[in-house]
């Protein structure tokens, strides 16, 4: 019988679940994939749980039997909510609305993140900070001012209520868009405006040929949060627009007008539930679809926004 070299084995042993290092063994693979996959079942329940209960058909809701897999598989509750949120055309008007809003404010915060970063002029610090705490202010203390602005522009109730504001560098979170473009400007090396301003080059022609280029990046960035928060904006638009026109909007004014025939804990309102995720299945798709199709640009300018500082 071989004789066991303990020695060996415990080297072996040791090499296997620490490895060479802390971060080669198995023991801290273990660990890291358990986190992630406990966080990425954190962050996918919620939609699990619409997906498989929008599928779900009234007997299935009603019984504490079925949890996750339904008995039978009821498409129809999305044709409704096709019906009832009329998604096509919901669909097209959410879309250029938030994209126009989101195109303007990422615009218009390009080019006040740009003065901020470049030029020096009176109460610069001030202005800044006041920029900021416009971010920390909650909508509600400035919601009545702007009402009565639009109200004397004679623009309330339209989109120039939004778009007017995303125009001016005052849109959804400029704040943080103008922040966000200031820190991707001041890691463009000096040098290179230095340089372009030697041959001759002036302050908008810089801009144009040397900034934009670099910071395009920040430009993604800033278009994709944009864009979701106009998107999911469901307290403003509907105050200023005058109407539910973005499909979340859509979206709460049924559920609020169904909760007005069945209120919460009433023996109907378990009946609408399959419909109303299959709603939020709807209302939430166009982000993701975005998401797939520019999450490896967004990644990739998250890596090369490391590389133009000095």
């Amino acid at each position: 019988m071989k004789k066991i070299n303990w020695k060996v084995f415990a080297t072996k042993t040791k090499r296997f679940f620490l490895g060479m290092n802390i971060t080669e063994g198995f023991l801290y693979k273990l660990v890291v994939y358990v986190l992630l996959i406990s966080f990425g079942y954190i962050y996918l329940y919620p939609i699990l749980f619409m997906t498989m209960n929008s599928l779900m058909s009234v007997e299935d809701l009603i019984n504490p039997g079925v949890h996750w897999i339904p008995t039978t598989l009821q498409w129809s509750n999305y044709e409704r909510a096709f019906e009832v949120l009329q998604i096509p055309q919901a669909i097209w008007e959410s879309t250029s609305y938030v994209l126009w809003n989101s195109l303007a404010v990422t615009c218009s915060s390009m080019f006040i993140g740009y003065g901020f970063a470049r030029f020096e002029f009176p109460l610069k610090k001030l202005l800044f900070s006041l920029m900021l705490a416009t971010f920390i202010l909650p909508q509600a203390v400035t919601l009545m001012s702007n009402m009565l602005i639009f109200t004397n522009l004679g623009i309330m109730s339209s989109r120039w209520t939004m778009l007017l504001p995303a125009i001016g560098g005052q849109g959804l979170n400029a704040a943080i868009y103008i922040l966000i473009f200031y820190s991707f400007y001041k890691t463009i090396p000096g040098v290179l405006f230095e340089s372009a301003e030697v041959d001759g080059a002036g302050p908008l022609r810089i801009f144009f040929r040397i900034a934009i280029p670099l910071i395009l990046p920040a430009f993604l960035i800033v278009f994709l949060f944009s864009f979701v928060w106009y998107w999911n904006e469901t307290y403003i638009t509907p105050l200023f627009l005058g109407g539910n026109i973005t499909l979340p909007t859509k979206l709460i004014a049924f559920q609020n007008s169904y909760e007005t025939l069945f209120p919460p804990d009433s023996p109907g309102n378990e009946l609408n539930e399959a419909i109303r995720l299959a709603g939020n299945m709807v209302t939430i798709l166009p982000l993701l679809i975005l998401y797939f199709i520019a999450q490896r640009y967004f990644v990739e300018s998250i890596d090369r926004s490391g590389i133009t500082g000095e």
